[in-house]
């Protein structure tokens, strides 16, 4: 029986917090959410987004409980003070879903030098993570969802090319920025298992969802394949963070080539778990950004 939230029980108690979540998939990840009594923290980049997101949800769920937190994931101290803001208003917190990111942008770079799709698909979220998982471990229900793409198994980390080094190539520095996303998905809960926390990390990615990250690419392109509506491309995220699975797990949809279809165990390239790898960018990311994860 295929998985849709209409089967997602009660999630009253529970509070997620959503990167990305005034538009596209993280809005649609949020007003599931909502629709399910979770409380949401709304996080991006706009106020003014965030705040017409949440009146939109209030809208159709009344009675949602919802919150905004405002959030530059292409800056590590605009996270770093987010987290500090967080942390200071003892906020509990048993879900963040890494939901957040580019696609496809013009040749450019972060704040902090690294090329725009490494650093807000993966700098910033590895940051935030860090910063949030004493919050977590607080939890009984603590996990971490973090979304990678199909273009994942394309996608190589060249330790020579993250600050945009070389020419830039916007398919090939995508690639790498969401498998540098479900390698860390992966090595974050190696080390959560070896410390013995009960945290868990898992990774998810929506197939070809008709979304905003798509007006940077020619339109005509998202015509040639069978893609899902947002709504739908966010079951996967919705069940990777409410479902019972296993640390570690990948969730895609189920359809030919993971391109449609409902949750189901998505296929993880061998490059994104090897554990060598896993440790290279760990510490490159910790060596970069100054940020240890306390485990």
């Amino acid at each position: 029986m295929n998985w849709t939230p209409d089967r997602l029980e009660t999630q009253a108690g529970k509070r997620f917090l959503v990167t990305g979540a005034n538009t596209g998939l993280g809005f649609e990840t949020a007003f599931e959410l909502a629709k399910k009594e979770a409380h949401v923290i709304l996080a991006g980049r706009s106020e003014q987004k965030l705040l017409e997101a949440k009146e939109r949800i209030l809208a159709q769920v009344p009675a949602a409980l919802l919150d905004i937190g405002v959030v530059d994931l292409g800056s590590v101290s605009s996270v770093k003070a987010f987290t500090a803001q967080f942390i200071q208003g003892n906020t509990p917190l048993d879900v963040l879903i890494n939901n957040a990111g580019i696609m496809f942008p013009p040749p450019g770079l972060t704040v902090d030098g690294y090329e725009s799709q490494f650093g807000v698909n993966f700098i910033g979220h590895y940051v935030l993570t860090a910063l949030l998982l004493p919050v977590l471990q607080s939890s009984d229900h603590g996990r971490v969802v973090t979304l990678s793409s199909l273009a994942h198994r394309n996608g190589e980390i060249d330790f020579d090319n993250l600050k945009l080094e070389k020419p830039f190539n916007k398919f090939r520095e995508y690639g790498q920025s969401k498998v540098a996303d479900l390698i860390f998905a992966i090595e974050l809960n190696r080390r959560l298992a070896a410390s013995g926390s009960q945290i868990v990390s898992v990774a998810c990615h929506p197939g070809v969802s008709k979304t905003e990250l798509l007006r940077t690419d020619a339109p005509e392109m998202i015509e040639t394949v069978a893609y899902m509506a947002a709504n739908q491309g966010a079951f996967s995220t919705l069940f990777a963070a409410t479902q019972p699975v296993d640390g570690g797990s990948y969730t895609g949809p189920d359809g030919t080539g993971e391109v449609n279809g409902y949750p189901a165990p998505a296929t993880i390239a061998a490059y994104a778990s090897d554990a060598k790898i896993g440790t290279l960018l760990w510490k490159y990311a910790e060596k970069e950004t100054g940020v240890s994860f306390t485990l």
